[in-house]
């Protein structure tokens, strides 16, 4: 078993979306604290807080530095963060005066949180269009099947007619929801972090603030009113919004798993022979991607109470929680990318059996019914007398093997039309109305 599942040559492809792993690299992870240090150097450059041809050197060095790997986690180890070593790293690679304006007025902190921050900036630029994609593929699926018929099931049992096109119409609602709430979640995480050693940045004199807003131009971040090394709660309901997420694509492959099931067979996931296969029962096509669905859902929601733990901070700075952090938001962000991108694939192959899902409805002999008749007899005798009579017929309809409204049209003398209420599709309520409202809210994100 591979200690890293995401970066692993035979779990990657599983649980991992590569694109989103890449980002967390360590030469990526290094790249955006380069990049924080060069537009640093740039901008104190530009504001004549150190001499503009040393900043242009060391933006340069920044750039274009090979960082030794090596060095830098033997560095970690020593100090519980990388940047010290990845500071004389930068200065080594320089002679002269500009080693010694390296780094200026920051913190290891500074530079480490706000390249994080812009790795999760490509991050959710990722999620941002595999939510679009999956959300516009379930609103198609909603419109084609909004009038396939189907048993809609209450606590694992056969309960009311409803359409295949409502069900997926649930699956939607939550991830329009999900791509509201991304846009909030953009403002409050892509923000510069930069305080100096304690928050005050005093090694800059009263010239603090006006680097912070600079820098927060150059890298094209939000601009906080005030640095947030110990306050962690942006990173928090970044957690949150990624278990969320997950949670829903978890709720959709466990329906899909069920309705997959031999006795149900209403769904496949594609008509791919070579996949979900077993070793030794050529039968079976097992729902491997909705199992993985699953898997992440119930992955995020462990890592999201580590996650929050991050959130209890000692004093101006501290490091535990901290390193919390490390650990767990790019394991939350990888499986969250992963489980996005196999649901897009899904819902390439899903396949839909229209004619299962009509026979399971009549399998129940007209049981799924037993609500619509009670009210309909409701209009000729009290509503009790009414579901004590529907609730004996459904006893006799399964004993006997015959049609419940069968059994109530020959022991009831109220006048009414049995044949309406024997179709299921005459029972459907507000659905359409249900399906138009849910792809509204869709469409007012386009």
């Amino acid at each position: 078993m591979s200690s890293n599942p995401f970066t692993s040559a035979i779990y990657g492809p599983l649980f991992s979306d590569p694109e989103i792993a890449a980002l967390f690299s360590d030469r990526e992870t290094v790249r955006a604290m380069l990049n924080v240090e060069a537009a640093l150097a740039r901008v104190q450059g530009g504001l004549g807080i150190i001499p503009k041809k040393e900043a242009a050197r060391i933006s340069k060095a920044a750039i274009n530095l090979e960082p030794d790997l090596d060095g830098l986690g033997r560095g970690t180890e020593k100090s519980g963060i990388p940047v010290i070593a990845l500071v004389e790293q930068l200065r080594a690679a320089l002679d002269g005066e500009a080693a010694s304006y390296v780094h200026w007025g920051a913190t290891s902190q500074d530079i480490m949180d706000t390249g994080l921050v812009l790795q999760l900036r490509g991050v959710l630029d990722r999620l941002s269009m595999g939510l679009k994609a999956l959300t516009g593929r379930l609103a198609d699926l909603t419109e084609e099947h909004r009038g396939t018929l189907m048993v809609g099931r209450t606590r694992s049992q056969q309960a009311l007619p409803t359409t295949f096109g409502l069900k997926v119409a649930g699956w939607l609602l939550p991830l329009v929801r999900h791509r509201e709430r991304l846009e909030q979640l953009r403002v409050s995480v892509l923000q510069l972090q930069f305080g100096g050693a304690a928050g005050t940045l005093a090694a800059l004199g009263d010239r603090g603030t006006e680097v912070g807003n600079a820098l927060a131009k150059e890298l094209n971040l939000g601009l906080p009113p005030g640095p947030w090394h110990t306050q962690r709660d942006a990173f928090g309901d970044l957690a949150g919004w990624l278990s969320l997420l997950t949670g829903s694509l978890g709720k959709i492959g466990q329906d899909i798993v069920l309705l997959t099931q031999t006795e149900i067979g209403e769904l496949q996931e594609s008509g791919d022979p070579s996949r979900g296969g077993s070793s030794t029962m050529p039968q079976k096509s097992n729902p491997v991607i909705s199992e993985t669905l699953v898997t992440a859902a119930r992955m995020n929601a462990g890592l999201l109470s580590v996650a929050h733990q991050s959130l209890i901070q000692e004093q101006e700075r501290g490091g535990p929680g901290w390193q919390l952090e490390w650990l767990t938001l790019p394991q939350m962000a990888i499986l969250t990318g992963g489980a996005l991108h196999k649901a897009c694939a899904l819902f390439q192959t899903l396949r839909v059996d229209q004619d299962r899902m009509r026979a399971n409805l009549e399998a129940s002999h007209g049981s799924v019914l037993a609500e619509a008749a009670s009210f309909a007899l409701s209009a000729h005798m009290p509503r009790q007398k009414a579901q004590a009579l529907v609730k004996a017929a459904s006893r006799t309809a399964a004993q006997d093997g015959r049609h419940l409204i069968d059994v109530l049209e020959k022991e009831s003398r109220a006048n009414i039309d049995w044949a309406w209420l024997r179709d299921p599709a005459n029972h459907l309520g507000s659905y359409n109305t249900i399906i138009n409202q849910i792809l509204r809210s869709h469409h007012a994100l386009s």
